[in-house]
């Protein structure tokens, strides 16, 4: 950090306390020339003001603030390139970018500073690295049958994929129900690690609105893809729809049954058994072919390591098993 910035926050940090302190000074004194308790000659609509000084508790909680404040300032990084007492650290202080990111690890690395986030990784790495690695050993499909390694696993999914698939991990509008059978990428264990460890993108679908001659084409297809899974639809609607269908096949199949089916890594769900990411009413369904689909998932390789990533694995395959 800049000299400049250093002595502004430090000037803003420190001028904000005393601020705060000779604020509550001021309000502690009696301007009023009224004895406390007593009336200050203020009426209004039959009420009374009397010059009530502040509450002792509060006033004295408000000291004691200030006072913590000063201390916190002292003992830790809060005021510039202040280091604190303790010469603790962080990591990603004032980080505008990945550059920056390393030369402030390797200044923090050549001068032994202390820095927590690191040395709280450090400590759990040394004290659970073994069991993943001993976990990382064994096949998933083992792994999945190990109630200890599920509940490891489970933990993770919880901390990390519950947000968008839900504690469940039956998922919610966009985001696909993990404790099915049903895969847009394949269900196996190692096209399951794969998912996660690189992510997905999908390959996208474009809207087809224009391509299918306008809003009567798309209710036409629409009618036909629902068909598929067996439900009631205009017949003539989803006659007209099937035709059309053919600019679909070339990621969903002939038959609708998905890429998956065909062997292809393209995210084209199975559109015959009646499950869907984005909703299956027909007005949902139709948005999806008016207007296209495009989804996207992280890869965690980077984030939480090979290893996690394999007992995860195995927690969400145990759930398609089930």
């Amino acid at each position: 950090m800049s000299s400049f910035w250093s002595i502004w926050i430090s000037v803003l940090s420190l001028g904000t306390l005393i601020g705060c302190y000779l604020l509550l000074r001021m309000c502690l004194k009696n301007f009023a020339d009224v004895e406390e308790g007593e009336s200050t000659g203020h009426n209004f609509d039959g009420i009374e003001e009397l010059n009530n000084p502040l509450p002792k508790w509060w006033s004295t909680f408000f000291l004691i603030t200030i006072i913590w404040g000063f201390g916190y300032l002292l003992v830790y990084p809060g005021l510039g390139n202040w280091q604190g007492l303790f010469g603790w650290t962080s990591s990603n202080q004032g980080i505008l970018n990945l550059e920056e990111s390393r030369a402030k690890a390797e200044y923090a690395k050549e001068n032994n500073l202390i820095v927590q986030y690191d040395m709280e990784v450090k400590a759990a790495d040394a004290k659970f690295g073994p069991i993943f690695e001993a976990f990382a050993a064994r096949d998933i499909q083992e792994l999945a049958t190990d109630e200890e390694a599920l509940k490891v696993g489970q933990r993770l999914f919880l901390q990390n994929c519950s947000q968008c698939h839900g504690s469940d991990a039956h998922g919610t509008t966009g985001f696909p129900n993990l404790a099915d059978n049903d895969w847009l990428y394949g269900g196996s264990p190692d096209a399951i690690k794969a998912s996660i460890m690189h992510g997905r993108k999908a390959q996208g679908m474009i809207g087809w609105e224009t391509m299918l001659g306008g809003a009567q084409g798309v209710k036409d297809v629409a009618a036909y893809v629902m068909s598929l899974s067996g439900r009631e639809v205009d017949p003539d609607s989803a006659k007209a729809g099937q035709e059309k269908f053919a600019m679909c096949a070339g990621c969903h199949g002939v038959d609708g049954t998905g890429s998956t089916a065909m062997g292809l890594p393209l995210g084209a769900p199975n559109l015959t058994d009646n499950i869907w990411l984005y909703g299956g009413s027909p007005r949902v369904i139709e948005q999806s072919i008016r207007h296209g689909r495009s989804g996207v998932m992280p890869a965690w390789k980077d984030i939480l390591g090979e290893q996690k990533v394999h007992v995860i694995s195995a927690y969400i395959y145990s759930l398609s098993q089930n």
